[in-house]
């Protein structure tokens, strides 16, 4: 029997599993680092959602989720009422949880405030970027498995709680941090990691063009 009878499976972060979908997402969009204000707006909102479930089930959601918010365009979704509530509280395709459909409106508002404030969400959320010398030397995933919250998730949570955003306590905040790139948390034998370090090196960092 040859290798191509076994193709070889990349190494991958463990907790990617063997689920097609979540391999795909751990591939081509986990730890990149993203810009764009409607992407970030809309992880910080299905982080909310996924408090208490698993990134899996949101994921399978998704696309119904961009549906029902407008594909989070963050105007659209703050000018939603308590007739768009009740109705998505009918719709099957996504959490029916008031308290965070709720929340997404409301944080749209708030994301709006912040876009006055610095230019772009871009610009805010990622002045909360950790320095490198505050990140973990071990990159084992015995090591990254227990990393739930940092200094700099505990900062941006309590920020964006100040400015009223909800569902946004410091673990959400650094799941958030994880998938959006601001930190890269692929373990050190994933095939991704050196690929997202070189994004990272790339990336220019936006900055706000409205002074805090």
């Amino acid at each position: 029997m040859t290798d191509t009878d076994h193709p070889r499976v990349p190494p991958r972060c463990p907790w990617a599993g063997d689920d097609a979908l979540y391999q795909h997402y751990h591939d081509a969009e986990w730890g990149r680092p993203m810009l764009s204000d409607t992407r970030l707006f809309e992880k910080i909102c299905l982080e909310g959602f996924q408090s208490g479930l698993s990134w899996l089930t949101i994921l399978r959601k998704r696309e119904n989720f961009r549906s029902a918010f407008h594909g989070f365009d963050i105007a659209r979704v703050a000018a939603m009422g308590e007739a768009d509530i009740v109705r998505l509280l009918d719709d099957a395709g996504i959490i029916r949880h008031r308290g965070k459909i709720s929340a997404t409106i409301n944080n749209a508002s708030r994301a709006l405030e912040i876009q006055g404030e610095f230019g772009s969400l871009a610009a805010y959320f990622w002045s909360f970027e950790p320095h490198p010398d505050h990140r973990p030397d071990d990159l084992s995933w015995e090591s990254l498995r227990l990393l739930a919250q940092t200094d700099a998730s505990r900062a941006l949570s309590k920020d964006l709680r100040k400015r009223g955003f909800k569902f946004v306590g410091p673990t959400t905040c650094y799941a958030f941090m994880q998938a959006m790139g601001l930190v890269n948390d692929h373990t050190a034998d994933c095939f991704c990691r050196d690929a997202v370090e070189a994004e990272r090196a790339a990336l220019v960092r936006p900055t706000a063009t409205i002074a805090r």
